[in-house]
């Protein structure tokens, strides 16, 4: 039975100090300075700034490669993943837009 107080003792040491690191968590995160919130509007366009870096620097990246500044295919094809997926999340989100504007506007009040 040496084993079972051994394995319980631990148990009860590992819930103590999940216990503990939850309340510090829960208290530091109290005690942060709430970010202000920012708008709909604000979000959108700062995702779109993101979208359009992402374009840019993997045209720049194209650029450098097919003039031969650089040679390191690996960043230039991960460059490009990264531009094709926001620009592809763009569109789907463009969509979803779409259609919940398109949905309001059949409303009746």
């Amino acid at each position: 039975m040496v084993v079972k107080s051994v394995a319980l003792n631990a148990y009860q040491n590992a819930m103590d100090i999940r216990r503990r690191t939850v309340d510090s968590t829960v208290s530091q995160s109290l005690r942060k300075p709430q970010e202000p919130v920012r708008s709909f509007s604000d979000t959108l366009k700062s995702s779109l700034v993101k979208v359009n870096d992402l374009q840019e620097t993997k045209e720049t990246m194209i650029e450098e490669f097919a003039s031969g500044k650089t040679q390191n295919v690996h960043e230039l094809m991960i460059s490009m993943q990264k531009a094709g997926m926001a620009m592809q999340m763009t569109g789907a989100v463009r969509s979803k837009i779409m259609n919940a504007y398109k949905e309001i506007m059949q409303m009746s009040f």
